[in-house]
C-alpha cells in the first residue's frame, strides 16, 4: 500500500512540473515580430525564467518598457552568465516576437548587447 502512495506522489510531481511550464507558441505570436533598440533598467534573475526590463523610447517620444524573457537562470549560469554580466544603463538591441496578450509587453527572442554578443535568447524564434 504504501508503494502505491509513493507511486501516485512521484508521478503527481512530476505531471505538475511538466505542466508549470509553457510553450513559447501559447504565450507569444510568431506573427507579430519585433526589433527595438533600448536600455536595460533591471534584469531579473528569477526562476523559471530570467527577464530583462528594457526601455524604449519611440520616435514621437512615448517611453515603453519591454520585459525580454531569457532562459533558466541555472542554465545561463553554467554557460557563464552572471547577475552582473547585462548592467543597467547598457545599451541593447532585440529581434523577436511579441506576446500575444495585447496588455503583456513580454517579448521573446534574441537580446543583443553593443559589441555584438546574444546576451540571451529565449526559446522562441529570433527571424
Amino acid at each position: 500500500m504504501r508503494r502505491i502512495f509513493l507511486a501516485a506522489g512521484g508521478i503527481l510531481l512530476v505531471t505538475a512540473t511538466m505542466m508549470a511550464h509553457h510553450s513559447v507558441s501559447a504565450e507569444f505570436d510568431p506573427n507579430k515580430p519585433l526589433e527595438f533598440t533600448g536600455t536595460v533598467k533591471v534584469v531579473e534573475w528569477v526562476n523559471p525564467h530570467l527577464y530583462t526590463q528594457v526601455e524604449v523610447k519611440a520616435a514621437d517620444g512615448k517611453v515603453s518598457v519591454y520585459r525580454i524573457e531569457g532562459g533558466a537562470p541555472n542554465a545561463l549560469y553554467r554557460n557563464g552568465w552572471r547577475k552582473e554580466s547585462v548592467k543597467p544603463g547598457t545599451a541593447v538591441s532585440f529581434k523577436g516576437t511579441r506576446a500575444k496578450n495585447p496588455e503583456s509587453m513580454n517579448v521573446n527572442g534574441r537580446m543583443t548587447l553593443p559589441d555584438g554578443k546574444v546576451a540571451w535568447q529565449g526559446d522562441g524564434p529570433a527571424k
